[in-house]
């Protein structure tokens, strides 16, 4: 397919929008833990630009989006990025090497979103393996599962910018690593509060900003449905913070910063699977339902007694989950879902979000039980007394 120069320009501009996503949300992580564990948390989200930047040219692009291989997985023809051309574009206007650069900023952020879940207490060897082991066995599998050609694709399921293989897919495997971890010492005995709420505002700003780029990009042409795309995650993520503030004002009696900044995110997350599929009416009840479910998960998980640090299973995985059958639900522009004459489209939704849940626990709970009786996953009780910025890293964040 011939290039096309504005095209290809807006997906420069998209690409490095969802660059930026990942410091955003280092900034948002950072600001929401401890003031000991500050730098630690922000790593965590900060070196994956690193690891699976290497990781996606030698094996990561090719095992998502080479050619099949029993449905399942991509086979190794394009490691190195061999074949992967910035001259040419395959069924695409723009170069083959640009659609690479912009998948891999999806790669990137998907295991930064899981650090959430055992911030401040796991060891950093243990994240180092856990996040190659993890995009490798899971994000890989997944993304091609549903991008890349494989069998969820062949049935159907919509998932426009990731949905199921970046949300529900860390959602689940968050759940795994605050199980297996276990909780942080003094939880629920003494105060956790975050350090830095404005940083957290802040990243939270940085990552609604980036996520034009993830979902607009996601139409791959400077287009109209880039358009929509834009307009619905805008719409969405106002009615999500809005819902978020109202629903803890009624249950808690106050309403917060910290609520506003978690519900523009769970609006984020639920509108990403549908943002080029509904209209913006559609997508302010997306963004508004996720709002309340989000904050009824953070509830939950109090009542459960996990320590799932900064929330990632109530934001990321339910968010997720109600944005995956949502789209199934409201999809009008270009596929139809329930309210449009096709239950069919809700089932095949609800498959792909199970599916990607099942496989996501199985082998996360795998890969951590080999890291535990290998270099071990969690620093030990004095280290974590002490805060893993000194204790992992010799630095602090703040200076008296």
């Amino acid at each position: 397919m011939e290039l096309n120069t504005g095209d290809t320009a807006f997906m420069l501009i998209a690409t490095a929008l969802v660059m930026l996503m990942t410091p955003g949300l280092a900034l948002f992580y950072g600001g929401l833990v401890r003031s000991k564990n500050v730098l630690a948390t922000t790593m965590q989200s900060f070196l994956c630009l690193g690891i699976v930047s290497i990781l996606w040219v030698v094996y990561g692009y090719s095992l998502s989006f080479g050619p099949d291989v029993g449905n399942v997985i991509g086979n190794l023809d394009w490691a190195f990025l061999r074949n992967v051309s910035w001259e040419t574009g395959t069924g695409r206007t723009i170069p083959d090497l640009l659609f690479c650069a912009f998948q891999l900023m999806f790669a990137i952020i998907t295991p930064a979103l899981i650090t959430g879940a055992f911030a401040e207490r796991m060891k950093f060897s243990a994240y180092l393996f856990f996040t190659s082991l993890w995009v490798t066995f899971v994000y890989f599998p997944v993304c091609h599962w549903v991008w890349g050609g494989g069998w969820l694709a062949d049935m159907g399921a919509l998932d426009f910018a990731g949905g199921t293989v970046i949300h529900i897919n860390s959602g689940a495997a968050a759940l795994v690593c605050a199980l297996v971890i276990g909780k942080r010492k003094g939880w629920g005995k003494e105060a956790m509060h975050p350090h830095n709420l404005p940083m957290t505002v802040l990243g939270a700003g940085v990552l609604w900003f980036g996520w034009f780029g993830f979902n607009a990009g996601s139409a791959l042409a400077a287009g109209p449905i880039a358009a929509l795309a834009l307009m619905t995650t805008q719409v969405a993520t106002g009615a999500g913070a809005l819902t978020w503030v109202l629903a803890e004002w009624k249950i808690q009696g106050r309403p917060t910063t910290l609520g506003a900044a978690s519900g523009a995110l769970a609006g984020l997350v639920a509108i990403t699977p549908a943002c080029g599929f509904v209209t913006p009416l559609w997508a302010i009840v997306i963004g508004g339902v996720a709002g309340v479910i989000c904050y009824l998960g953070v509830i939950l998980k109090g009542k459960l007694g996990y320590d799932d640090a900064l929330d990632v299973v109530a934001v990321h995985g339910l968010g997720g989950l109600w944005g995956a059958l949502a789209t199934g639900i409201f999809a009008s522009v270009g596929y139809q879902g329930l309210l449009y004459g096709n239950p069919k489209q809700l089932l095949v939704q609800a498959i792909g979000a199970g599916a990607a849940i099942a496989y996501s626990v199985v082998v996360t709970f795998i890969i951590l039980k080999v890291i535990d009786v290998t270099v071990g996953l969690r620093v030990d009780s004095d280290k974590e007394q002490q805060g893993l910025d000194v204790a992992e890293h010799s630095e602090v964040g703040y200076s008296i």
